[in-house]
């Protein structure tokens, strides 16, 4: 009933930047998109997805991986079903599968950076960082 959509993946050298977008296109009626936290994460194949960053119903209250902070920005606009993470500065230790994902419980007091809580997660969008 939930479809979430990652895009905006793609090759960029060292320092470069990159937006990815995430499009939740079928919203349950029970669930809206506004009700429930979003979030991003990564993975390298043979590792565990690693938390990138999550952000409230609202977009008020955001959350950070170590790895990440002071250089991604996560936001979102409800009245599009989109959440974006903008990507500054990018390394070639950022390189990895992102995925983004939703809660489904329609109640989300605070975001959390922890794969547990969300259970409908997109398809992935490659981003590569290399010369």
């Amino acid at each position: 009933e939930v479809q979430v959509v990652e895009s905006g993946g793609g090759s960029v050298p060292p320092g470069g930047s990159l937006r990815l977008s995430c499009t939740i296109e079928e919203v349950d009626l029970w669930f809206p998109f506004s009700r429930n936290c979003m979030g991003w994460f990564r993975q390298v194949s043979g590792e565990a997805r690693e938390g990138v960053a999550a952000i409230g119903i609202d977009g008020r209250e955001t959350l950070y991986g170590d790895a990440v902070k002071g250089r991604f920005t996560i936001s979102r606009d409800n009245a599009k079903n989109t959440v974006y993470l903008q990507m500054t500065s990018l390394k070639p230790e950022d390189t990895a599968m992102y995925y983004c994902a939703t809660t489904n419980t329609g109640y989300c007091d605070h975001p959390l950076l922890n794969r547990l809580v969300f259970a409908d997660w997109g398809q992935g969008t490659q981003v590569t960082v290399s010369s």
